[in-house]
């Protein structure tokens, strides 16, 4: 490092310049490269992909004892009001199916986002992109969930960094 007003030889962590007292200039930091970067958006990722697995799994408890209560209560279990079970041409019993169905690809989506995001395999991406619009509208927690997956996946800048994973 040399001084900026005379040119004399500074040593490292000289803040004065011997010869003419001039400061010496403060050393700039290196800008971050793209193996920060790397590491940072890993990091991301591998958050986000333990977010999906607890979701997938937190979705598929509360939803099957949600629809087990259904079941119970469509069946006539919750007391003598109820008068026995519901009529044979109610649909209720083909919807709790459709609704189980609904429930179990929707936690095999989350999980097999989370999977493909801890991998960095390249289908991980878009089953979680995928898995984010299902959840779209499973306000607060699956809205919150694809927010944020939209926001780390989504993008120019994103993809080329998932893709250098």
């Amino acid at each position: 490092m040399f001084c900026s007003g005379c040119g004399q030889a500074l040593e490292p962590g000289q803040a004065f310049c011997a010869h003419c007292g001039r400061p010496s200039a403060a050393v700039i930091p290196p800008v971050p490269g793209l193996q920060f970067q790397l590491e940072n958006y890993a990091s991301k990722i591998r958050t986000l992909s333990i977010f999906w697995y607890v979701y997938a799994g937190l979705s598929l408890v509360l939803g099957f004892a949600a629809l087990a209560f259904a079941h119970a209560f469509f069946s006539g279990a919750f007391g003598p009001w109820m008068h026995g079970p519901m009529p044979p041409n109610f649909f209720g019993p083909a919807l709790l199916h459709l609704a189980w169905a609904f429930l179990t690809v929707r936690a095999l989506l989350a999980a097999a986002a989370g999977w493909g995001l801890m991998e960095h395999a390249p289908w991980g991406r878009v089953v979680a992109v995928i898995a984010a619009i299902f959840n779209l509208i499973k306000f607060p927690f699956g809205t919150a969930m694809a927010i944020w997956t939209f926001v780390v996946l989504l993008g120019y800048r994103n993809s080329t960094l998932y893709e250098q994973l």
